[in-house]
């Protein structure tokens, strides 16, 4: 048992696994609304700014963006950067006027932008929409990952990660959250930096080894073993190094950047995040230093892609981790690389990197998703009303319900693939909060009818270009199809604002709130 327990995959885990139990722990007294679902808006620039980080760079982030850089090169890299991009729009134009406004949730800016609980069940739908596709791949990366390392079966992955959620939030509410992503974060900025670290000590740097690979052309000595036809993998270097593959022309390139950018502006889980700060200054500083981390993660994640396709294509590594490097996947890049590079130890401490990365992306999707229902749905339509304790209880029973939706859901999507998911969940976003909250915060003119419209047809046309694209002319057929949806949501919003043109009455007095200085503490 011992011995077991002393196993890097499982010490670092074990060790995870207790200090989230620990953080909760602490953060238990939840006596108030506020406390439960924005933390009491306690939170200061560095901590508030780990956990936007953290929030952000989910699993798909931590293990996928480095597998693609080493399977497909140039367009990898170019998908990691254009996530950026989102984050320095939503620190421009977001994050300050969205704390200066001051709610609980994502739907209370509509709501109240509006005074219209029509409003309000729309943008919940949407809410729950995005953050349902979002939680499927993190379930289904979280049963693969203790699959593949653990040797559980796909349903215990689905019921285990579901029931810590259900512990970590329903107990610990937005504090237990904040601490456990900013903890969780620098775990695995922790990982990339020791990976980054030891690969430069061995001499991996990057010139050199992107000198290599471009100029390889031919088979990866022994992989043979592990292919389907039994023939070595053909690799050509000056086509990794180039466009073609996620985006074979112009159009495809700018449907990436519009749909991964503005997508981000559009997360619930990532908007709720700066109703936790105490001011919009505070706000707007961290989220600076999420851009800063990011960057700097995405960065090592394309390093570390090159540096596994370097080690992939001389041929000589370990046959277990040539195996994994062939049979594996993109998730399996990262994980391949430690070992490489730092052995078992360095390995459990991406492995249980990894395991962060689900858990506080998660957490943020269960604590967006509690406030549409325990608080946009239960209380606002409530006949009585209702005391702190009631709506934090509300809160925590909502926690329940998610779990064993979640669960559910994670169990249907097994075969899914986890980029088609978080693909629908960004295009989802982008066309429908994006247009939202920009025409919102700096366009008087928006309507009610105007923002329902808009909400509705983007939902509907993004899952419409996601699901039923094959019915389309190919042409208009794309793997992140932001140039089709995002003008149609924010023409919606635009043509039906104007064509309706009543405008709240205290449009002005909203106006003044959320840009004035004097609003800068809520």
């Amino acid at each position: 048992m011992i011995s077991t327990f002393l196993e890097p995959k499982y010490f670092f885990t074990f060790l995870l696994m207790g200090t989230i139990v620990y953080i909760t722990y602490l953060s238990k007294k939840n006596s108030s609304a506020s406390d439960f679902f924005v933390g009491g808006r306690s939170f200061g620039w560095f901590t508030n700014g780990s956990a936007i980080a953290g929030d952000y760079l989910s699993a798909a982030t931590f293990l996928g963006l480095a597998g693609l850089t080493f399977s497909i090169g140039y367009d990898g890299a170019f998908y990691t950067f254009s996530f950026s991009i989102g984050l320095t729009l939503l620190a421009i134009f977001v994050a300050g006027p969205l704390r200066r406004f001051g709610a609980y949730t994502v739907a209370d800016f509509v709501a109240y932008r509006f005074h219209s609980k029509r409003a309000r069940l729309v943008a919940v739908l949407v809410v729950l929409s995005i953050s349902g596709f979002y939680a499927a791949p993190q379930l289904l990366g979280a049963a693969q990952i203790l699959s593949m390392f653990f040797g559980t079966s796909y349903e215990f992955g689905i019921i285990f990660t579901c029931s810590v959620m259900i512990l970590y939030v329903g107990v610990g509410g937005m504090k237990g959250t904040t601490l456990n992503q900013a903890l969780e974060l620098w775990i695995r900025l922790g990982a990339f930096i020791l990976m980054v670290g030891a690969a430069i000590y061995g001499g991996l740097h990057y010139d050199k080894i992107l000198s290599a690979i471009t100029n390889f052309t031919g088979s990866v000595a022994n992989t043979a073993a592990f292919t389907e036809d039994g023939k070595d993998i053909a690799a050509n270097g000056q086509a990794w190094a180039t466009s073609g593959v996620l985006t074979p022309n112009f159009l495809h390139t700018v449907s990436l950047i519009i749909g991964l950018s503005l997508g981000t502006i559009g997360l619930p889980h990532i908007l709720l995040r700066f109703y936790t700060n105490p001011s919009a200054k505070a706000a707007r500083k961290s989220a600076l230093m999420a851009i800063g981390i990011a960057s700097v993660f995405f960065l090592f994640a394309v390093y570390l892609g090159v540096v596994g396709r370097a080690l992939f294509l001389e041929g000589n590594l370990n046959p277990e981790v040539m195996k994994n490097l062939v049979t594996g996947g993109d998730n399996m890049v990262v994980p391949s690389i430690a070992e490489v590079l730092g052995g078992k130890w360095l390995l459990g401490l991406v492995i249980a990197g990894a395991f962060a990365a689900i858990f506080s992306n998660l957490s943020g999707l269960f604590i967006a998703s509690s406030g549409a229902l325990a608080h946009d749905l239960y209380a606002s339509f409530s006949k009585k009303e209702l005391t702190q304790k009631q709506r934090v209880a509300a809160g925590k029973m909502a926690i329940l319900v998610l779990g064993v939706l979640y669960g559910l859901l994670g169990l249907l999507v097994k075969e899914a693939s986890i980029g088609h998911l978080v693909a629908l969940a960004f295009t989802v976003a982008a066309s429908t909060f994006t247009p939202i909250f920009l025409f919102g915060i700096w366009w008087r003119g928006m309507t009610e009818k105007g923002a329902i419209a808009g909400l509705l047809v983007g939902l509907i046309v993004s899952m419409f270009m996601i699901f039923f694209a094959s019915f389309l002319p190919p042409a208009l057929q794309f793997k992140v199809p932001g140039i089709i949806t995002v003008p149609v949501g924010f023409l919606t919003v635009y043509i039906v604002s104007k064509l309706d043109r009543k405008v709240p009455a205290d449009v002005n007095a909203f106006m003044k709130k959320v840009h004035s200085k004097e609003s800068e503490v809520a």
